[in-house]
């Protein structure tokens, strides 16, 4: 097939991960309870329950079951019949934090309720959800012509930016601070987390005459080291504002993720 043929709505690569995708999961998993260990298995599954990013389902064999607590509630799934499970721990009871499944696919896999635990990937912790094994996440420093404009006027302007690709999001651009112009910016409370690149430090809304825009850049002060070079920068929402590349403007896209 010719490029000519063919035809993208988008400018990056969307994700690969079908609803009810089942895959092995190659290191070691563990979760803890109010730090208390729950499981520590090397046989965890991967699985899709949505197409963006899979869950983390665990041998009930690798669980301690002191743990937990059944609750006699039977469900049928999407993966089949399940129990849930009470979590208990010296400090605390959380109700139908973990369900056990009786039939289907993942016959005796325990799903837990990602927020009830802190959990580790062999020894690093893990925030938000599983990483998707089908994601890539690149950092590359550019001398191509970075300009970012909001109803004209020029909020950043460079030709040493950090580009940060990530499958299944628009390309970003992150930008050095000196190479910001902060006249037009106000900070903002708001906070988002990633389990590719770690916790935001800071959020910063615009305005341009009399017109507010909220949230439309972002920073990664301390992110995650496989992204370290972007630590400081600013990256702007494509899908709020303008952003040309050597002198061509880009399209806005639709989705909307930090």
């Amino acid at each position: 097939m010719s490029s000519d043929a063919l035809h993208f709505d988008r400018d990056y690569p969307q994700l690969v991960g079908d609803r009810g995708l089942i895959e092995p999961a190659p290191r070691r998993v563990r979760g803890y309870f109010d730090g208390e260990l729950v499981f520590d298995t090397i046989g965890a599954r991967y699985v899709w329950e949505i197409q963006y990013y899979p869950q983390y389902y665990i041998p009930v064999s690798d669980v301690r079951m002191k743990c937990l607590e059944d609750e006699e509630h039977v469900q049928k799934l999407q993966f089949g019949s399940s129990r849930l499970y009470t979590l208990a721990s010296s400090k605390r009871t959380l109700m139908s934090a973990a369900r056990l499944y009786d039939t289907g696919p993942v016959t005796n896999y325990m799903r837990f309720e990602w927020d009830a635990l802190d959990w580790f990937e062999e020894d690093e912790p893990i925030i938000l959800h599983p990483r998707n094994p089908y994601v890539r996440v690149d950092t590359l420093r550019s001398h191509r012509h970075v300009k970012v404009e909001l109803d004209g006027v020029v909020l950043a302007n460079t030709r040493s930016s950090i580009i940060l690709f990530e499958t299944g999001l628009p390309t970003r651009y992150y930008i050095d601070r000196t190479d910001v112009d902060f006249s037009h910016l106000e900070p903002s409370k708001t906070e988002s987390i990633c389990p590719y690149k770690g916790v935001t430090s800071g959020y910063w809304s615009a305005k341009v005459g009399e017109a507010a825009h909220p949230d439309i850049a972002w920073a990664y002060d301390y992110p995650l080291r496989e992204v370290g070079p972007i630590a400081g920068t600013i990256a702007f929402y494509n899908e709020k504002l303008d952003i040309s590349i050597d002198d061509v403007r880009l399209p806005r896209p639709h989705t909307i993720f930090a």
